[in-house]
């Protein structure tokens, strides 16, 4: 059963299309990655998404329930975490989880509980009684993501949640959301770190000038638009002769940083590999080392939005 469901999805500024008749489905339990470039319209969808703003036209349906009619009854089931910084300054971090809960109408005990789970899972028990004004950057914007965990929902909204973290709360926060999903949360994820949509999300869709150009999950959007791949070879010793032998092959980059080294990118890298060893062999040059690099996520999403940004031009 589809979490979110959108159909012919638009909301128009003027004669600016920043969100341009998308069709989005985002299963139960999956965490739906949703990404672009600045200005592509991630934050504007999920404005929409989350009946903060009406759309222009289309159809728009959350959790079964028709968005655009009953806003209200949405809200009551969702849990949002916008990109703009949101803390009660004068608040110590372990206030404002509670009063975070009471807003919930969290029960007592329950509201306590999970207080003190949040600040183990978020790492903020030393920082329990600091106030959210006395925090780095980093430090608030766990707190701002900790606190949504304190009430119940089906369906969470992280607008590039790990800004300002450093690598290890990175983590953190990217398990903990697995976590949760693997226990029934939908989450619908933006971020700008493509490495983190790999790690994290089950399914992605890039979008571009409002409009969504590809859907899949990473593997899959690997294996219809990562062909080209990489593979680099490393020698020893430094040949600069190596450019006259290589004449008439394509695709291969030379370098010569601490011994030679011939970086190949092709559509056709095992054929390109295959003629270079081939050469390499026939002129007793000894390979040090021999490396393929995956196709990654990033260089998929840089493709797609290139590709399309040259199709509207």
């Amino acid at each position: 059963m589809s979490c979110i469901e959108t159909k012919s999805l638009s909301k128009s500024y003027g004669v600016i299309n920043a969100v341009d008749d998308i069709d989005l489905s985002v299963n139960n339990g999956k965490i739906f990655g949703f990404l672009g470039p600045n200005g592509a319209g991630k934050t504007t969808t999920i404005k929409l998404l989350t009946t903060l703003i009406p759309p222009t036209a289309g159809t728009m349906k959350i959790l079964g329930i028709d968005a655009i009619r009953s806003p209200l009854e949405v809200r009551k089931k969702i849990g949002v975490v916008l990109q703009q910084p949101s803390y009660e300054p004068t608040l110590s971090v372990e206030k404002s989880l509670e009063k975070y809960g009471m807003m919930w109408n969290v029960e007592r005990k329950l509201r306590q509980d999970r207080v003190e789970e949040l600040l183990l899972s978020f790492d903020l028990a030393e920082l329990r009684n600091i106030k959210n004004d006395e925090l780095s950057i980093g430090q608030r914007r766990r707190v701002q993501v900790a606190r949504e965990f304190m009430h119940d929902m089906n369906l969470l909204f992280l607008d590039e949640p790990t800004v300002g973290l450093d690598p290890s709360a990175r983590r953190g926060l990217l398990d903990f959301i697995k976590d949760k999903a693997k226990d029934g949360l939908t989450v619908f994820f933006t971020t700008h770190l493509l490495n983190e949509a790999e790690y994290i999300c089950n399914e992605v869709a890039i979008i571009n000038k409002g409009k969504i150009i590809a859907v899949d999950s990473p593997e899959e959007l690997k294996n219809k638009f990562g062909r080209e791949k990489t593979i680099k070879i490393h020698l020893d010793t430094i040949r600069k002769d190596l450019s006259d032998l290589l004449i008439g092959i394509k695709d291969y980059e030379l370098d010569f940083n601490s011994g030679t080294n011939i970086t190949i990118r092709s559509n056709d890298s095992e054929e390109v590999l295959l003629k270079i060893l081939q050469i390499l062999t026939a002129n007793n040059i000894v390979i040090e080392d021999l490396s393929a690099i995956p196709t990654s996520l990033e260089e998929i999403f840089l493709s797609v939005v290139n590709k399309s940004n040259a199709s509207s031009n």
